[in-house]
Protein backbone atom coordinates (compact mmCIF):
# COMPACT_ATOMS: atom_id res chain seq x y z
CA UNK A 1 0.00 0.00 0.00
CA UNK A 2 1.01 3.43 -1.37
CA UNK A 3 -0.10 6.84 -0.86
CA UNK A 4 -1.91 8.55 -3.88
CA UNK A 5 -1.64 12.06 -4.58
CA UNK A 6 -3.30 14.00 -7.48
CA UNK A 7 -2.45 17.54 -8.50
CA UNK A 8 -5.44 19.26 -10.36
CA UNK A 9 -3.15 21.39 -12.70
CA UNK A 10 -5.73 24.37 -11.72
CA UNK A 11 -5.12 23.96 -8.18
CA UNK A 12 -9.04 23.70 -7.03
CA UNK A 13 -9.43 19.68 -6.94
CA UNK A 14 -6.69 18.33 -5.71
CA UNK A 15 -7.29 14.04 -5.14
CA UNK A 16 -5.69 12.30 -2.32
CA UNK A 17 -6.19 8.59 -1.23
CA UNK A 18 -3.99 4.89 -1.32
CA UNK A 19 -3.12 2.62 -3.55
CA UNK A 20 -3.17 -1.23 -3.03
CA UNK A 21 -0.77 -3.89 -5.04
CA UNK A 22 0.51 -7.05 -5.52
CA UNK A 23 4.09 -7.50 -4.05
CA UNK A 24 6.61 -10.23 -3.23
CA UNK A 25 7.81 -8.60 0.05
CA UNK A 26 6.25 -10.10 3.31
CA UNK A 27 7.45 -6.88 5.66
CA UNK A 28 7.41 -5.50 8.21
CA UNK A 29 3.82 -5.59 7.97
CA UNK A 30 1.97 -2.44 9.57
CA UNK A 31 -1.72 -1.72 9.78
CA UNK A 32 -2.85 0.37 6.64
CA UNK A 33 -4.79 3.00 9.15
CA UNK A 34 -4.73 3.11 12.92
CA UNK A 35 -8.57 3.76 14.30
CA UNK A 36 -10.38 3.33 17.70
CA UNK A 37 -13.42 2.59 15.99
CA UNK A 38 -12.33 0.62 12.75
CA UNK A 39 -9.92 -2.82 12.24
CA UNK A 40 -7.05 -2.21 10.01
CA UNK A 41 -5.53 -4.24 7.34
CA UNK A 42 -1.66 -5.54 8.02
CA UNK A 43 0.11 -4.21 4.71
CA UNK A 44 3.90 -3.66 3.64
CA UNK A 45 3.76 0.29 2.68
CA UNK A 46 5.80 1.26 0.12
CA UNK A 47 7.12 -1.92 -0.65
CA UNK A 48 8.12 -2.36 -4.46
CA UNK A 49 5.27 -3.77 -7.01
CA UNK A 50 5.53 -7.21 -7.82
CA UNK A 51 6.97 -7.17 -11.69
CA UNK A 52 3.79 -7.81 -13.74
CA UNK A 53 0.91 -5.65 -15.41
CA UNK A 54 -2.30 -6.22 -13.22
CA UNK A 55 -6.04 -5.06 -13.39
CA UNK A 56 -7.00 -2.17 -11.83
CA UNK A 57 -9.97 -1.85 -9.56
CA UNK A 58 -11.24 2.10 -8.62
CA UNK A 59 -13.12 2.38 -5.91
CA UNK A 60 -15.71 5.50 -4.72
CA UNK A 61 -16.96 5.80 -1.02
CA UNK A 62 -20.26 6.64 -0.26
CA UNK A 63 -21.34 10.45 1.47
CA UNK A 64 -19.43 11.86 3.67
CA UNK A 65 -16.94 8.52 3.62
CA UNK A 66 -13.69 8.78 2.58
CA UNK A 67 -10.60 6.56 0.82
CA UNK A 68 -10.06 4.14 3.73
CA UNK A 69 -13.96 2.94 3.69
CA UNK A 70 -13.30 -0.16 1.48
CA UNK A 71 -9.74 -1.17 2.93
CA UNK A 72 -11.05 -4.66 3.31
CA UNK A 73 -12.02 -4.92 0.19
CA UNK A 74 -9.21 -2.91 -1.47
CA UNK A 75 -6.85 -4.84 0.45
CA UNK A 76 -8.37 -8.46 -0.69
CA UNK A 77 -8.41 -7.34 -4.23
CA UNK A 78 -4.29 -6.73 -4.10
CA UNK A 79 -3.71 -10.37 -2.32
CA UNK A 80 -6.18 -11.93 -5.37
CA UNK A 81 -3.60 -9.93 -8.04
CA UNK A 82 -5.22 -6.50 -8.80
CA UNK A 83 -4.16 -2.78 -8.36
CA UNK A 84 -6.69 -1.36 -6.56
CA UNK A 85 -7.29 2.93 -5.85
CA UNK A 86 -9.26 4.59 -3.12
CA UNK A 87 -9.38 8.77 -3.09
CA UNK A 88 -11.81 11.16 -1.26
CA UNK A 89 -14.07 13.10 -3.72
CA UNK A 90 -13.84 16.72 -2.30
CA UNK A 91 -16.85 18.27 -1.22
CA UNK A 92 -18.73 14.52 -0.02
CA UNK A 93 -16.07 13.50 2.25
CA UNK A 94 -15.55 12.80 5.82
CA UNK A 95 -13.01 15.95 6.11
CA UNK A 96 -14.32 18.01 2.88
CA UNK A 97 -17.05 19.24 2.85
CA UNK A 98 -17.57 22.58 1.18
CA UNK A 99 -21.35 23.48 -0.21
CA UNK A 100 -19.82 24.74 -3.41
CA UNK A 101 -17.81 21.36 -3.98
CA UNK A 102 -20.34 19.35 -2.73
CA UNK A 103 -23.04 20.85 -5.63
CA UNK A 104 -20.60 19.82 -8.22
CA UNK A 105 -21.56 16.48 -7.99
CA UNK A 106 -20.65 16.06 -11.19
CA UNK A 107 -16.84 16.22 -10.88
CA UNK A 108 -17.47 12.64 -8.47
CA UNK A 109 -17.09 10.30 -11.94
CA UNK A 110 -14.81 13.18 -13.06
CA UNK A 111 -12.40 12.18 -10.17
CA UNK A 112 -12.77 8.56 -10.98
CA UNK A 113 -11.67 8.94 -14.42
CA UNK A 114 -8.68 11.23 -13.69
CA UNK A 115 -7.57 8.48 -11.35
CA UNK A 116 -7.62 6.27 -14.17
CA UNK A 117 -5.84 8.99 -16.06
CA UNK A 118 -3.18 9.01 -13.25
CA UNK A 119 -2.51 5.01 -12.99
CA UNK A 120 -2.27 4.21 -16.87
CA UNK A 121 -0.25 7.58 -17.53
CA UNK A 122 1.94 9.17 -15.29
CA UNK A 123 2.24 7.33 -11.97
CA UNK A 124 5.15 5.17 -11.68
CA UNK A 125 2.54 2.07 -11.53
CA UNK A 126 1.52 2.71 -15.10
CA UNK A 127 3.70 -0.17 -16.48
CA UNK A 128 2.19 -2.51 -13.85
CA UNK A 129 -1.38 -1.22 -14.85
CA UNK A 130 -3.26 -3.37 -17.84
CA UNK A 131 -5.27 -0.72 -19.58
CA UNK A 132 -7.19 -3.56 -21.03
CA UNK A 133 -8.96 -4.15 -17.41
CA UNK A 134 -10.03 -1.23 -15.67
CA UNK A 135 -13.26 -1.92 -13.43
CA UNK A 136 -14.75 0.21 -10.72
CA UNK A 137 -16.56 -0.43 -7.33
CA UNK A 138 -18.44 2.21 -5.61
CA UNK A 139 -20.73 2.29 -2.00
CA UNK A 140 -24.40 4.57 -1.88
CA UNK A 141 -23.25 7.78 -3.57
CA UNK A 142 -20.22 5.75 -4.42
CA UNK A 143 -22.64 3.54 -6.48
CA UNK A 144 -24.52 6.60 -7.89
CA UNK A 145 -21.06 7.49 -9.22
CA UNK A 146 -20.58 4.08 -10.84
CA UNK A 147 -23.60 4.31 -12.79
CA UNK A 148 -23.09 7.65 -13.93
CA UNK A 149 -19.61 6.65 -15.41
CA UNK A 150 -21.37 3.48 -16.78
CA UNK A 151 -23.52 5.96 -18.97
CA UNK A 152 -26.58 6.79 -17.28
CA UNK A 153 -27.44 10.43 -17.65
CA UNK A 154 -29.09 12.70 -15.15
CA UNK A 155 -32.62 13.93 -15.63
CA UNK A 156 -33.43 17.06 -13.61
CA UNK A 157 -36.98 16.86 -14.93
CA UNK A 158 -37.17 13.36 -13.98
CA UNK A 159 -36.21 13.33 -10.87
CA UNK A 160 -38.69 16.54 -10.26
CA UNK A 161 -41.48 14.35 -10.98
CA UNK A 162 -40.35 11.66 -8.36
CA UNK A 163 -39.84 14.40 -6.07
CA UNK A 164 -42.98 15.91 -6.62
CA UNK A 165 -44.62 12.69 -5.16
CA UNK A 166 -42.71 11.17 -2.80
CA UNK A 167 -40.65 14.41 -1.42
CA UNK A 168 -39.77 12.99 2.00
CA UNK A 169 -37.00 10.11 0.12
CA UNK A 170 -33.82 10.43 0.73
CA UNK A 171 -32.03 11.36 -1.96
CA UNK A 172 -34.75 14.15 -2.86
CA UNK A 173 -33.48 15.93 0.06
CA UNK A 174 -29.82 15.10 -0.01
CA UNK A 175 -29.83 16.66 -3.69
CA UNK A 176 -32.52 19.95 -3.19
CA UNK A 177 -30.00 20.57 0.57
CA UNK A 178 -26.99 20.18 -2.04
CA UNK A 179 -28.43 22.55 -4.33
CA UNK A 180 -27.47 19.74 -7.40
CA UNK A 181 -28.59 21.01 -10.75
CA UNK A 182 -30.73 24.72 -9.46
CA UNK A 183 -28.91 26.49 -12.19
CA UNK A 184 -28.99 26.21 -16.00
CA UNK A 185 -24.93 26.04 -15.44
CA UNK A 186 -25.16 23.45 -13.25
CA UNK A 187 -27.91 21.58 -14.89
CA UNK A 188 -25.70 21.62 -18.70
CA UNK A 189 -22.91 19.81 -16.41
CA UNK A 190 -25.06 17.33 -14.42
CA UNK A 191 -26.35 16.18 -17.69
CA UNK A 192 -23.66 15.94 -19.57
CA UNK A 193 -22.12 12.77 -20.42
CA UNK A 194 -19.88 11.85 -17.63
CA UNK A 195 -19.25 7.80 -19.14
CA UNK A 196 -15.77 6.44 -19.39
CA UNK A 197 -15.36 3.63 -22.03
CA UNK A 198 -12.22 2.58 -20.39
CA UNK A 199 -14.11 0.51 -17.24
CA UNK A 200 -15.30 -2.75 -18.71
CA UNK A 201 -17.36 -3.88 -15.56
CA UNK A 202 -19.09 -2.01 -12.36
CA UNK A 203 -19.74 -3.02 -9.02
CA UNK A 204 -22.49 -0.82 -7.29
CA UNK A 205 -23.12 -1.72 -3.41
CA UNK A 206 -26.50 -0.36 -2.25
CA UNK A 207 -26.34 2.58 -4.15
CA UNK A 208 -28.95 6.00 -3.86
CA UNK A 209 -30.21 8.63 -6.35
CA UNK A 210 -31.65 5.59 -8.98
CA UNK A 211 -34.41 7.55 -9.61
CA UNK A 212 -32.36 10.72 -10.72
CA UNK A 213 -31.04 8.78 -13.75
CA UNK A 214 -33.48 8.76 -16.81
CA UNK A 215 -34.68 5.60 -18.08
CA UNK A 216 -33.78 6.24 -21.07
CA UNK A 217 -29.85 5.90 -20.18
CA UNK A 218 -30.02 3.07 -17.65
CA UNK A 219 -31.07 0.63 -20.52
CA UNK A 220 -28.69 1.54 -23.04
CA UNK A 221 -26.00 0.86 -20.66
CA UNK A 222 -23.92 -2.02 -22.01
CA UNK A 223 -21.38 -3.31 -19.76
CA UNK A 224 -21.76 -5.59 -16.86
CA UNK A 225 -23.01 -4.51 -13.77
CA UNK A 226 -22.78 -6.24 -10.47
CA UNK A 227 -25.88 -5.01 -8.36
CA UNK A 228 -25.79 -5.35 -4.22
CA UNK A 229 -28.90 -4.47 -2.52
CA UNK A 230 -29.01 -4.25 1.32
CA UNK A 231 -32.33 -4.91 2.77
CA UNK A 232 -31.28 -4.84 6.37
CA UNK A 233 -32.48 -0.73 5.49
CA UNK A 234 -31.02 1.33 7.88
CA UNK A 235 -29.61 3.75 6.20
CA UNK A 236 -33.11 5.65 4.80
CA UNK A 237 -32.44 4.10 1.41
CA UNK A 238 -35.96 2.11 -0.11
CA UNK A 239 -34.68 -0.86 -1.72
CA UNK A 240 -37.69 -1.05 -4.35
CA UNK A 241 -36.45 2.75 -5.60
CA UNK A 242 -32.84 2.39 -5.41
CA UNK A 243 -31.15 -1.30 -6.14
CA UNK A 244 -34.22 -2.89 -7.08
CA UNK A 245 -35.31 -0.18 -9.41
CA UNK A 246 -31.67 0.04 -11.29
CA UNK A 247 -31.69 -3.79 -11.64
CA UNK A 248 -35.16 -3.85 -13.11
CA UNK A 249 -34.03 -0.41 -15.82
CA UNK A 250 -30.65 -1.95 -16.80
CA UNK A 251 -30.65 -4.74 -19.70
CA UNK A 252 -30.80 -8.31 -18.05
CA UNK A 253 -27.71 -9.67 -20.16
CA UNK A 254 -25.42 -7.83 -18.79
CA UNK A 255 -26.51 -7.29 -15.19
CA UNK A 256 -26.09 -9.84 -12.04
CA UNK A 257 -28.07 -8.76 -8.86
CA UNK A 258 -27.06 -9.89 -5.34
CA UNK A 259 -29.66 -9.22 -1.96
CA UNK A 260 -28.73 -11.37 0.79
CA UNK A 261 -31.26 -11.28 3.60
CA UNK A 262 -29.05 -9.85 6.37
CA UNK A 263 -27.08 -7.63 4.41
CA UNK A 264 -27.48 -3.83 5.50
CA UNK A 265 -26.10 -0.79 3.97
CA UNK A 266 -23.13 -0.49 6.41
CA UNK A 267 -21.79 -3.74 5.76
CA UNK A 268 -19.78 -2.22 3.21
CA UNK A 269 -17.79 -0.20 5.72
CA UNK A 270 -14.58 -1.57 7.60
CA UNK A 271 -15.01 -3.84 10.61
CA UNK A 272 -15.71 -2.71 13.65
CA UNK A 273 -13.62 -3.21 16.83
CA UNK A 274 -14.63 -4.08 20.09
CA UNK A 275 -16.38 -1.41 22.39
CA UNK A 276 -16.34 1.09 18.36
CA UNK A 277 -20.39 1.05 19.12
CA UNK A 278 -20.41 2.17 22.62
CA UNK A 279 -17.85 4.87 21.40
CA UNK A 280 -19.60 6.30 18.49
CA UNK A 281 -22.66 6.32 20.65
CA UNK A 282 -21.19 8.66 23.39
CA UNK A 283 -18.88 10.67 20.74
CA UNK A 284 -21.48 11.00 17.31
CA UNK A 285 -24.28 9.89 19.18
CA UNK A 286 -26.74 8.18 15.84
CA UNK A 287 -23.49 7.75 14.28
CA UNK A 288 -23.34 4.35 16.34
CA UNK A 289 -25.64 2.21 13.79
CA UNK A 290 -22.72 2.05 11.32
CA UNK A 291 -21.31 -0.46 13.94
CA UNK A 292 -24.45 -2.27 14.51
CA UNK A 293 -23.72 -5.97 14.34
CA UNK A 294 -20.01 -4.79 12.42
CA UNK A 295 -17.68 -7.39 14.05
CA UNK A 296 -17.42 -11.09 13.16
CA UNK A 297 -20.91 -11.03 11.57
CA UNK A 298 -19.86 -8.15 9.53
CA UNK A 299 -16.55 -10.03 8.65
CA UNK A 300 -18.53 -12.89 7.34
CA UNK A 301 -20.24 -10.89 4.59
CA UNK A 302 -17.10 -9.20 3.73
CA UNK A 303 -15.51 -12.63 2.68
CA UNK A 304 -19.20 -13.00 0.30
CA UNK A 305 -18.98 -9.55 -1.23
CA UNK A 306 -15.12 -10.39 -1.61
CA UNK A 307 -15.20 -13.28 -3.19
CA UNK A 308 -18.54 -12.26 -5.59
CA UNK A 309 -16.64 -9.19 -7.02
CA UNK A 310 -13.03 -10.82 -7.21
CA UNK A 311 -15.09 -13.27 -9.77
CA UNK A 312 -17.07 -10.48 -11.17
CA UNK A 313 -14.25 -8.43 -12.38
CA UNK A 314 -11.97 -11.72 -13.21
CA UNK A 315 -14.57 -12.87 -15.77
CA UNK A 316 -15.51 -9.57 -16.73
Amino acid sequence: MTELEIVDAEGTRDLSGFLWYPTDATGPLTFDFESEVWVGTKVVKDAVPATNRFPLVVLSHGMFGNAYNQAWLASALAQHGFIVAAISHPGTSTWSRDPDQTRQLWERPKDISRVIDHAVGSSEFARHVDPDRIYMAGHSLGGFTAVALAGARYDTAGLKRFCDTQPDELACGILSDWKIAQTPEDRVQMESDLSDLRIKAFAVFDLGGTQSFSETSLRQIDRPVLVFGAPIMNSGLTLDIESRALVAALPESNTHYLEPETLSHFDFLGRCKPGGYELLAKEEPGDEIICSNGGAVRAAKHEMIIERVRRFFSTS
